[in-house]
């Protein structure tokens, strides 16, 4: 009777206690800091669109608004990049840096 879907306590306890033991400290998924950037940017460009193109800013008032999405995506990629390392244990090399 080996039923791979048979729910013996013995297999069952011993199979979760050797994931359990593989299994590195959990977090936040790892995020593709460039993809994260030009999302931000994308979506503020198409701010920045959507406020011209409605005229609710006028393009000469715009030489203040045009920097503002690739900044806010410059500020995120930084913040991103930053708390990508603080979870990392020391000596534990992960990705390209």
């Amino acid at each position: 009777m080996n039923d791979p879907h048979s729910t013996d306590p013995e297999t069952t306890s011993s199979a979760a206690a050797e994931t359990s033991e593989r299994l590195e400290p959990s977090g936040w998924h790892p995020v593709n800091v460039g993809h994260l950037v030009m999302g931000v940017a994308f979506v503020g460009l198409v701010t920045v669109w959507g406020l011209l193109s409605s005229d609710t800013v006028d393009l000469v008032d715009a030489h203040w608004l045009l920097p503002l999405p690739w900044l806010a995506a410059g500020v995120v990629g930084l913040v991103a990049t930053i708390l990508r390392g603080v979870g990392r244990r020391p000596g534990k090399m992960s990705g390209w840096t």
